[in-house]
């Protein structure tokens, strides 16, 4: 959640007559708020404190990692002296309290907590976003999605096997395993809870692997499940995997990519996502002549929504920086007449279009309905910009980052685009991350 500029200056000034304290020193907190990343806030004699592995309402004992900012200091948890009612035993045991800070495994870090109090915190989280950095008072709520179809009915109750992708790190001594938290440091596990059971039963955790960099897993929805190897390069960076294709099923569409290629990581978050586009569309506003756009538009996933409700003759163009992702979506959108797929970055393509369109072109733009999912940073100003500039009717932004969301959507506020609808799914269970699309329109 937010400090204020009072809070700020008070930590400041505290800080200033204060003697250093050392990393490593234990001090007790009264845990009082959420922070953006999956961090909680206390304060210590005026200094704002942001505290790993716990929760609000809780008293704990906690380590020093950084004391050398002014204004603020981090902290892992390493007891609890007074415990909030919505603690839970950890998930996965391999990142809970009982264990050194340094020793549990990263990826986890809300997995001590209540499922349904989790989404609580994702909605605080991205309810401050909305209101410091945009002035928006937003009604919002976190909704659950259900796990797949691999999943056992306990997954569902406690937020675990749903992941389709992980990555394992590979440490010197060719031990597989997850990095701990906000660390390099590979973690032996015996578990990985928050995977889908096949990819569990068949993890290499006990193997090791000596010159690799990294062991993938993938449980695409048709077919088995692909372990992928990469090797270190001569720089101890790790090999491009080799190629092969995948297919992953939404509904009665089917999507071809690479198997080391981006795709959404729940098992149920390429659906979830695809309809909710599709609803979050205004069809007074949608005219299936125009220049609509779908940006970062990987391998036509959100294009194919747009398609799917306004039919075969709706023109589309989807834009993405990686090549192979666009030979994907070319094929993945072949049926729709007016779709194409065109490989650049979204900023240098928008300036091309800015630059080039004539009267009648940027009047198909001004028609448009923009679809936009950015990566974690979000949009940023040099493509609010262009959009603003370019004026379609409507955006439907799909947001992985809730304070980047809310930043784009302040800058979208400068060109009149006010926020119409939000909506915010828990694709990422049992960690701090939530997923959420927003309508702008004037």
């Amino acid at each position: 959640m937010g400090i204020s500029n009072t809070e700020n200056t008070s930590a400041q000034a505290s800080a200033s007559t204060a003697s250093d304290t050392a990393v490593g020193t234990e001090i007790e907190l009264d845990i009082t708020n959420v922070a953006h990343g999956g961090i909680f806030v206390a304060r210590h004699e005026g200094r704002v404190v942001f505290v790993s592995d716990t929760l609000p309402g809780e008293r704990v004992r906690a380590r020093l990692t950084e004391a050398n900012h002014k204004s603020f200091w981090r902290a892992e948890t390493v007891d609890v002296i007074d415990a909030a009612p919505e603690r839970q035993p950890h998930v996965w045991a391999s990142a809970a309290l009982d264990r050194a800070p340094e020793h549990r495994a990263g990826g986890a870090e809300f997995g001590h907590i209540e499922l349904g109090f989790q989404r609580e915190l994702k909605r605080r989280v991205l309810a401050d976003a909305l209101q410091r950095m945009a002035g928006i008072e937003s009604p919002v709520t976190v909704e659950a999605v259900p796990v797949g179809e691999h999943a056992s009915p306990g997954d569902a109750m406690d937020g675990t096997g749903w992941r389709t992708r992980i990555s394992l790190h590979v440490a010197d001594d060719g031990t597989v395993g997850p990095y701990a938290a906000r660390s390099h440091r590979v973690i032996p596990v015996n578990d990985l809870p928050l995977v889908e059971r096949a990819i569990e039963e068949i993890a290499p955790l006990d193997t090791l692997f000596h010159n690799a960099a990294t062991v993938n897993l993938v449980a695409p929805s048709e077919g088995p499940v692909r372990v992928l190897v990469s090797e270190k390069d001569k720089f101890g960076k790790a090999k491009p995997s080799p190629r092969s294709v995948i297919r992953e099923r939404v509904g009665d569409r089917e999507f071809e990519l690479d198997v080391s290629g981006f795709w959404q990581v729940h098992s149920r978050a390429a659906e979830t996502l695809f309809r909710a586009v599709q609803d979050a569309i205004d069809p007074e506003l949608f005219d299936p002549r125009a220049t609509n756009l779908d940006l970062y538009g990987g391998v036509g996933l959100l294009a194919a929504a747009v398609g799917d409700r306004f039919g075969s003759s709706v023109r589309i163009t989807s834009v993405e920086s990686d090549p192979e992702a666009v030979n994907f979506a070319a094929t993945n959108l072949k049926e729709w007449v007016g779709a194409t797929a065109e490989t650049d970055r979204v900023d240098r393509y928008l300036q091309r279009v800015i630059r080039e369109a004539d009267a009648a072109q940027r009047a198909r733009l001004e028609a448009a309905t923009v679809v936009l999912d950015p990566p974690r940073s979000g949009a940023g100003k040099v493509v609010v910009d262009q959009l603003g500039t370019l004026a379609p009717q409507q955006i439907v932004y799909v947001a992985c980052d809730p304070v980047a969301l809310a930043r784009d959507v302040a800058l979208f506020a400068g060109y009149g685009y006010a926020l119409k609808d939000l909506r915010a799914f828990d694709l990422f269970p049992n960690t701090h991350h939530v997923e959420a699309v927003a309508v702008l329109a004037k």
